[in-house]
């Protein structure tokens, strides 16, 4: 985290004050989202790499579990297990998979870990959005915003253009197989558990506790909520969220996640999934969480370019799948990517 905290925490009390909605607290009054209006297996697109055999694997054994149209699966070709694709390579990669999309496709599933990045984007942003170097950021500075942030849309390609991405990632298929089953066995067993937000000792990546307090003032009738200050979670058997804000999240190994389970960490290079110099946001799924994200490149402070605990709590309670859920919780979403089972819908029906 190159921004200074005591220049990023002026920046976030600002922000607060003058209610931006970025970083606005959201009322939970405001999360009432439309019955029926969620996310389907048909409106899913499921993205396979056929030049990696565990990319197809993934993508044919999604489409079967989760009854997802043939027509739905999208085959390209390209070399993988690399860190990024370069624009215009991207950029023809894209036109292939827009021409074979179905007309009510909403929303693309990916099956890699690796290439995460479009250049200076995540490869779930720049699918989802186009490459658009304005979702980037050389040094401390905003991007452009996600037009999905905290929206109510159902139907998110015909309301804003966008198609929001997320990523099956595994480096296994049995890792894949694992996440998917248990984002599946989770459906609408509205799951008992407690969300965990850790208060952590590092001041750079602690940004999103000032948001704690309204949250459970907010979501504390609701679910089970825990504010620990600590860096530190173990031996907990109930884990269906976990936020927190370190570079490397220490004993995850000792809870037990429920099935369904969302959790993140906040740092500067999580998203860089098979070889980041910090903690890569596949060991969240690795230790059996359902849904994470990281960023790709050097972010910076900022708490928009990260979940907002609030809104993904609400919107997951509300019935969201897991994709919208967290799709609508980052404000500044080019810099991170999204990884999980997309359609995980826990708090449905």
């Amino acid at each position: 985290m190159r921004h200074p905290y005591w220049f990023a925490t002026f920046i976030l009390t600002i922000l607060l004050l003058i209610g931006l909605q970025q970083c606005a607290v959201i009322p939970l009054s405001l999360l009432s989202p439309q019955p029926g209006s969620r996310l389907t297996p048909r409106e899913l697109a499921v993205i396979v790499n056929r030049a990696d055999p565990l990319s197809v694997a993934i993508g044919r054994y999604y489409q079967q579990r989760r009854g997802i149209p043939e027509e739905n699966v999208i085959a390209i070709a390209f070399a993988p297990d690399r860190p990024s694709l370069a624009i215009e390579e991207f950029r023809q990669l894209k036109t292939q998979v827009e021409s074979k999309t179905p007309d009510d496709v909403q929303a693309y599933a990916l099956t890699w870990a690796a290439p995460y990045r479009v250049d200076c984007m995540s490869i779930t942003t720049a699918f989802a959005a186009g490459f658009d170097a304005g979702y980037c950021a050389e040094d401390c500075r905003a991007t452009k915003a996600n037009p999905y942030f905290n929206s109510d849309s159902a139907t998110p390609y015909q309301d804003y253009r966008l198609r929001p991405t997320m990523a099956i990632a595994a480096t296994s298929f049995n890792q894949a197989k694992a996440l998917i089953d248990r984002g599946i066995a989770s459906d609408r067993t509205h799951p008992r558990g407690t969300a965990y937000l850790m208060d952590t000792s590092d001041r750079a990546r602690n940004v999103r506790s000032p948001f704690y307090f309204n949250l459970v003032q907010e979501l504390g009738l609701k679910f089970n909520i825990v504010v620990l200050r600590a860096d530190v979670l173990e031996r907990r058997s109930d884990v269906m969220f976990y936020f927190t804000g370190l570079t490397q999240v220490d004993r995850l190994e000792t809870n037990r996640f429920r099935p369904g389970a969302i959790a993140d960490h906040l740092t500067s290079a999580g998203g860089e999934l098979t070889d980041s110099r910090q903690m890569s946001s596949l060991r969240w799924l690795e230790a059996g969480a359902t849904g994470s994200y990281g960023s790709v490149v050097e972010p910076c402070n900022f708490p928009q370019k990260f979940p907002h605990p609030q809104v993904v709590m609400a919107r997951y309670l509300a019935g969201d799948t897991l994709l919208e859920a967290y799709w609508k919780s980052v404000a500044w979403a080019g810099q991170g990517i999204f990884i999980g089972e997309p359609l995980a819908r826990p708090f449905g029906g």
